[in-house]
Order: structure tokens, then sequence, then C-alpha cells
């Protein structure tokens, strides 16, 4: 165990303590308000007035004691070759105020302040600090807990720190889950009229595969490779501007996701008009809960969207208790600076919440439609995400879309740079 000492205890404080002391160094902390503190325990005190001998000193900036959002100075600078932030003003204390730092990341806590969104009504990475200063693509929480645990082991020798193991979660959007099949007559009708090939004609005459009718080739990946993915169905009742899928009335979308449920799990992908709609948001959890036959508590926002506190409070009231949706769709990298899971913090009301966030880094459609990589490229990204994840004892958690797995000519490449990287990922 280890004592965090302080002028007094707060929802944040708590809050910061749990994930970066019990969650990410498997040690529980004690925080203790006045003397005398508990014996033969290490100590880190985070008092800037008074000193304690034998006592870790963190420079509290004050963050952690606040209510509330407003505009802060992050104080950025370079630390053990890696950005940090809320440098220390107290000589001989550790070189910045790192609890306020995993705060003010994880909890999104820019994303309360006023900022423009982008055309999707998304808070835009351009605005984002780690885009700004240049570390969206490195877990920089991880990467602090790495160095932090090195200097409170230097200090204290016996504490039993128990980091976590690197893990890997393949997961999957299901949005378009046919290319040519399964589409009303209508649809399929005016797709001859309009987009004649012979490659939807064979299709539909049950010549060749759908070229977006990639779940064999996965399924076998997952068996030869011992993975455990998480798939997430779009079950929209109606289609829209950005809601293509299959309908869930149809028997072939019926069974694909049942089958799925039954070797996997599985989530909702809510919808993009059930962002403006809660009772849709409920029919479309409900569905999946009949099709599947099991509570559905996992999801992730179709074109990644959502805003604080608001989406985030939706799901919960929709009884999702596990969000993977904390990442960009716009650009890979980590959005909350941390390649760990961890509880949501809701800053308006200051309180942590059930509902567990799994950040994402890296999609195909970012890769692909926004950076412009190449198949090959993708792979060294991918590469690059595995190498630093499992570094720092992190979770990779990556997202692809079964288009790009099929055998659809855009995408020559894709499922073979994918094959690849498992293979090295597993090896």
């Amino acid at each position: 165990m280890i004592v965090l000492y302080c002028k007094q205890s707060t929802a944040r404080l708590q809050y910061t303590c749990s994930l970066l002391f019990t969650e990410l160094m498997g040690l529980p902390c004690t925080i203790a308000t006045r003397p005398p503190l508990p014996a033969d325990c290490p100590v880190i005190n985070y008092v800037n007035e008074q000193e304690l001998p034998g006592a870790l000193q963190i420079y509290n900036t004050g963050l952690l004691f606040e209510t509330g959002t407003r505009m802060v100075d992050t104080d950025c600078f370079t630390c053990n070759g890696y950005p940090a932030l809320f440098a220390s003003r107290l000589q001989g204390a550790y070189p910045f105020d790192l609890l306020s730092a995993v705060f003010y990341l994880v909890s999104r806590y820019e994303e309360y302040l006023p900022h423009h969104t982008d055309e999707y009504g998304r808070y835009p990475h351009t605005s984002s600090l780690a885009f700004k200063q240049q570390f969206l693509h490195l877990p920089l929480i991880n990467i602090w807990v790495a160095h932090f645990i090195q200097t409170l082991l230097q200090q204290f020798p016996a504490l039993p720190i128990k980091t976590p193991g690197f893990n890997f979660v393949p997961t999957y959007d299901i949005d378009i889950a046919y290319n040519y099949l399964h589409k009303s007559w209508l649809k399929t009708l005016g797709g001859l009229i309009m987009h004649p090939c012979k490659e939807r004609w064979q299709v539909l005459r049950h010549k060749i595969n759908d070229p977006y009718c990639s779940y064999q080739w996965m399924d076998a990946l997952h068996q030869q490779y011992a993975l455990q993915p998480v798939y997430f169905f779009l079950l929209a009742k109606h289609n829209g501007e950005y809601d293509k899928n299959i309908s869930p009335s149809k028997k072939a979308m019926q069974d694909l996701v049942a089958n799925h449920a039954q070797k996997y799990t599985t989530g909702i992908h809510p919808s993009w008009q059930s962002g403006e709609a809660d009772s849709l948001l409920r029919q479309e959890i409900d569905t999946l809960q009949r099709l599947t036959g099991q509570p559905v508590t996992l999801s992730r926002q179709h074109y990644i969207r959502f805003n604080l506190p608001g989406g985030y409070r939706r799901l919960l009231q929709a009884g999702i208790t596990a969000d993977y949706s904390m990442g960009y769709g716009s650009i890979n990298g980590f959005r909350a600076s941390v390649a760990s899971s961890f509880f949501w913090y809701d800053i308006e009301n200051e309180t942590s919440t059930p509902l567990r966030v799994h950040p994402f880094c890296w999609m195909d459609a970012n890769a692909y439609y926004e950076e412009k990589l190449t198949a090959a490229g993708a792979l060294q990204q991918m590469m690059d995400y595995y190498q630093v994840c499992k570094q720092y004892h992190g979770t990779l958690v990556t997202l692809w879309h079964n288009n790009f797995l099929g055998t659809s000519a855009p995408f020559a490449g894709w499922r073979q740079a994918y094959q690849q990287f498992i293979a090295q990922v597993r090896q």
C-alpha cells in the first residue's frame, strides 16, 4: 500500500489515485488528510507547503481540488524525453504534477471547454492538446507510469508494484454488412441501372461471393491465432444518409448477428439517427438483444459521433457499461493519451461513473480515407502502435470494417496487411 498525503480528499483525487495506483500499478492507495500517517508505509506528499522527511514530493497544481472547468495553462515541457504537463515549481519535487496531468487527459477535460466541432459535429482532433503538442501517437499516460514506477522503486524498493500485461483486442464495426446482397429490390434494381458492373451481376447470381462478405475469412483468422474479437453491429430500422446497413428485419442480417453472438462478444453500433433520438438508441439495443438473446452492455458510436458529457450519459441511461468509442474518426492516435481502459469521469457532475471506456488507437478508415496510407503504410503504422503499447504494458485496440477485409478492389492488399500484422502480434 502507498499513502498519498494531502489537505483534502475529493472525487477527482480519489478517481485519479484509483486509476494511477490501483489499476495501472497494482498498488492500493490510501488518501490521508491529517497526521498521524499510517506507519511503515511509503508516502507521497501532495502538500506544497509542508515537507515530510522520507516522502516523495509531488507538486500540487490544485486542479484536483477544483470543480467545473476553466481555461488551464497545462505548461507543457519535456521530461525523460517525453512531453509532460503541469511542471513542478518546487525544487526537489517530482518534475510535474502527475496526478493532475493524468486527470486532465483521461477525463477529456479539454472537450468540456468551448470549441468548434467538425463537419460531423464531433470534437476535432486538431483542437486537442495531444495533436498541438505532437504526442497524439503516444500512450503518454502509460509512458509516464513506467517512469514514475522507476522513481518510486528508487525511493521505496520494497513496493510490490504489479503492472498489467500487454493485451490485444481486435474489434470490428459491421455497418455495411454486404455490398450487393440482401438489399431491397428497389435498391438492387437502382444499382444495376445506375452502376452496372460484372461483379454486381455475378454476386446477385451467386457466382462469386459478395466482396464485403469477409466473415469466414475473419473466423479462420481468429481461430488460427486464438483471438477474442468484439463485433459491433449497426441495426437501424431505417436507412439514412449515414446509416446504410442491411435492415435488421432481413433474415440474412439476423442470422449474421446471431451466428457471431454464438462465438464472439457483440455490442451495438448506434446509428447516426439514434444520436438525435434516445428512443431509437433503445430500439436498436433491444433489437440486438432480441437477435443475440443476451444483454447488450457494449457499444461503439457510428462515425465515432459523440460529445461529452451528453453522449456518455445517454449510453449509461440505456444500460451500456462499456464503450469503445474513445478515439478519433479523423486521425489515428490516442485520444485520451492512454492505452488502458478506464472508468469515465463526469466532470459536470464531479463523479466517477460505471461506464468503462476502452480506447482504440487505430482504425482502417482513418488510415485509408483521412491519412491516405497504402496497405503497407497501414501495416507499419499498426506495428508502431503495437510496439509502443507492448513496451508500456498497454492494451492495443484496433478497429476494422468487414469491407476492408473482403475482396473489394479499392481495398486490395489490406486483408493481407492485417493478416501479416496478426501473425507478428501473435508470434
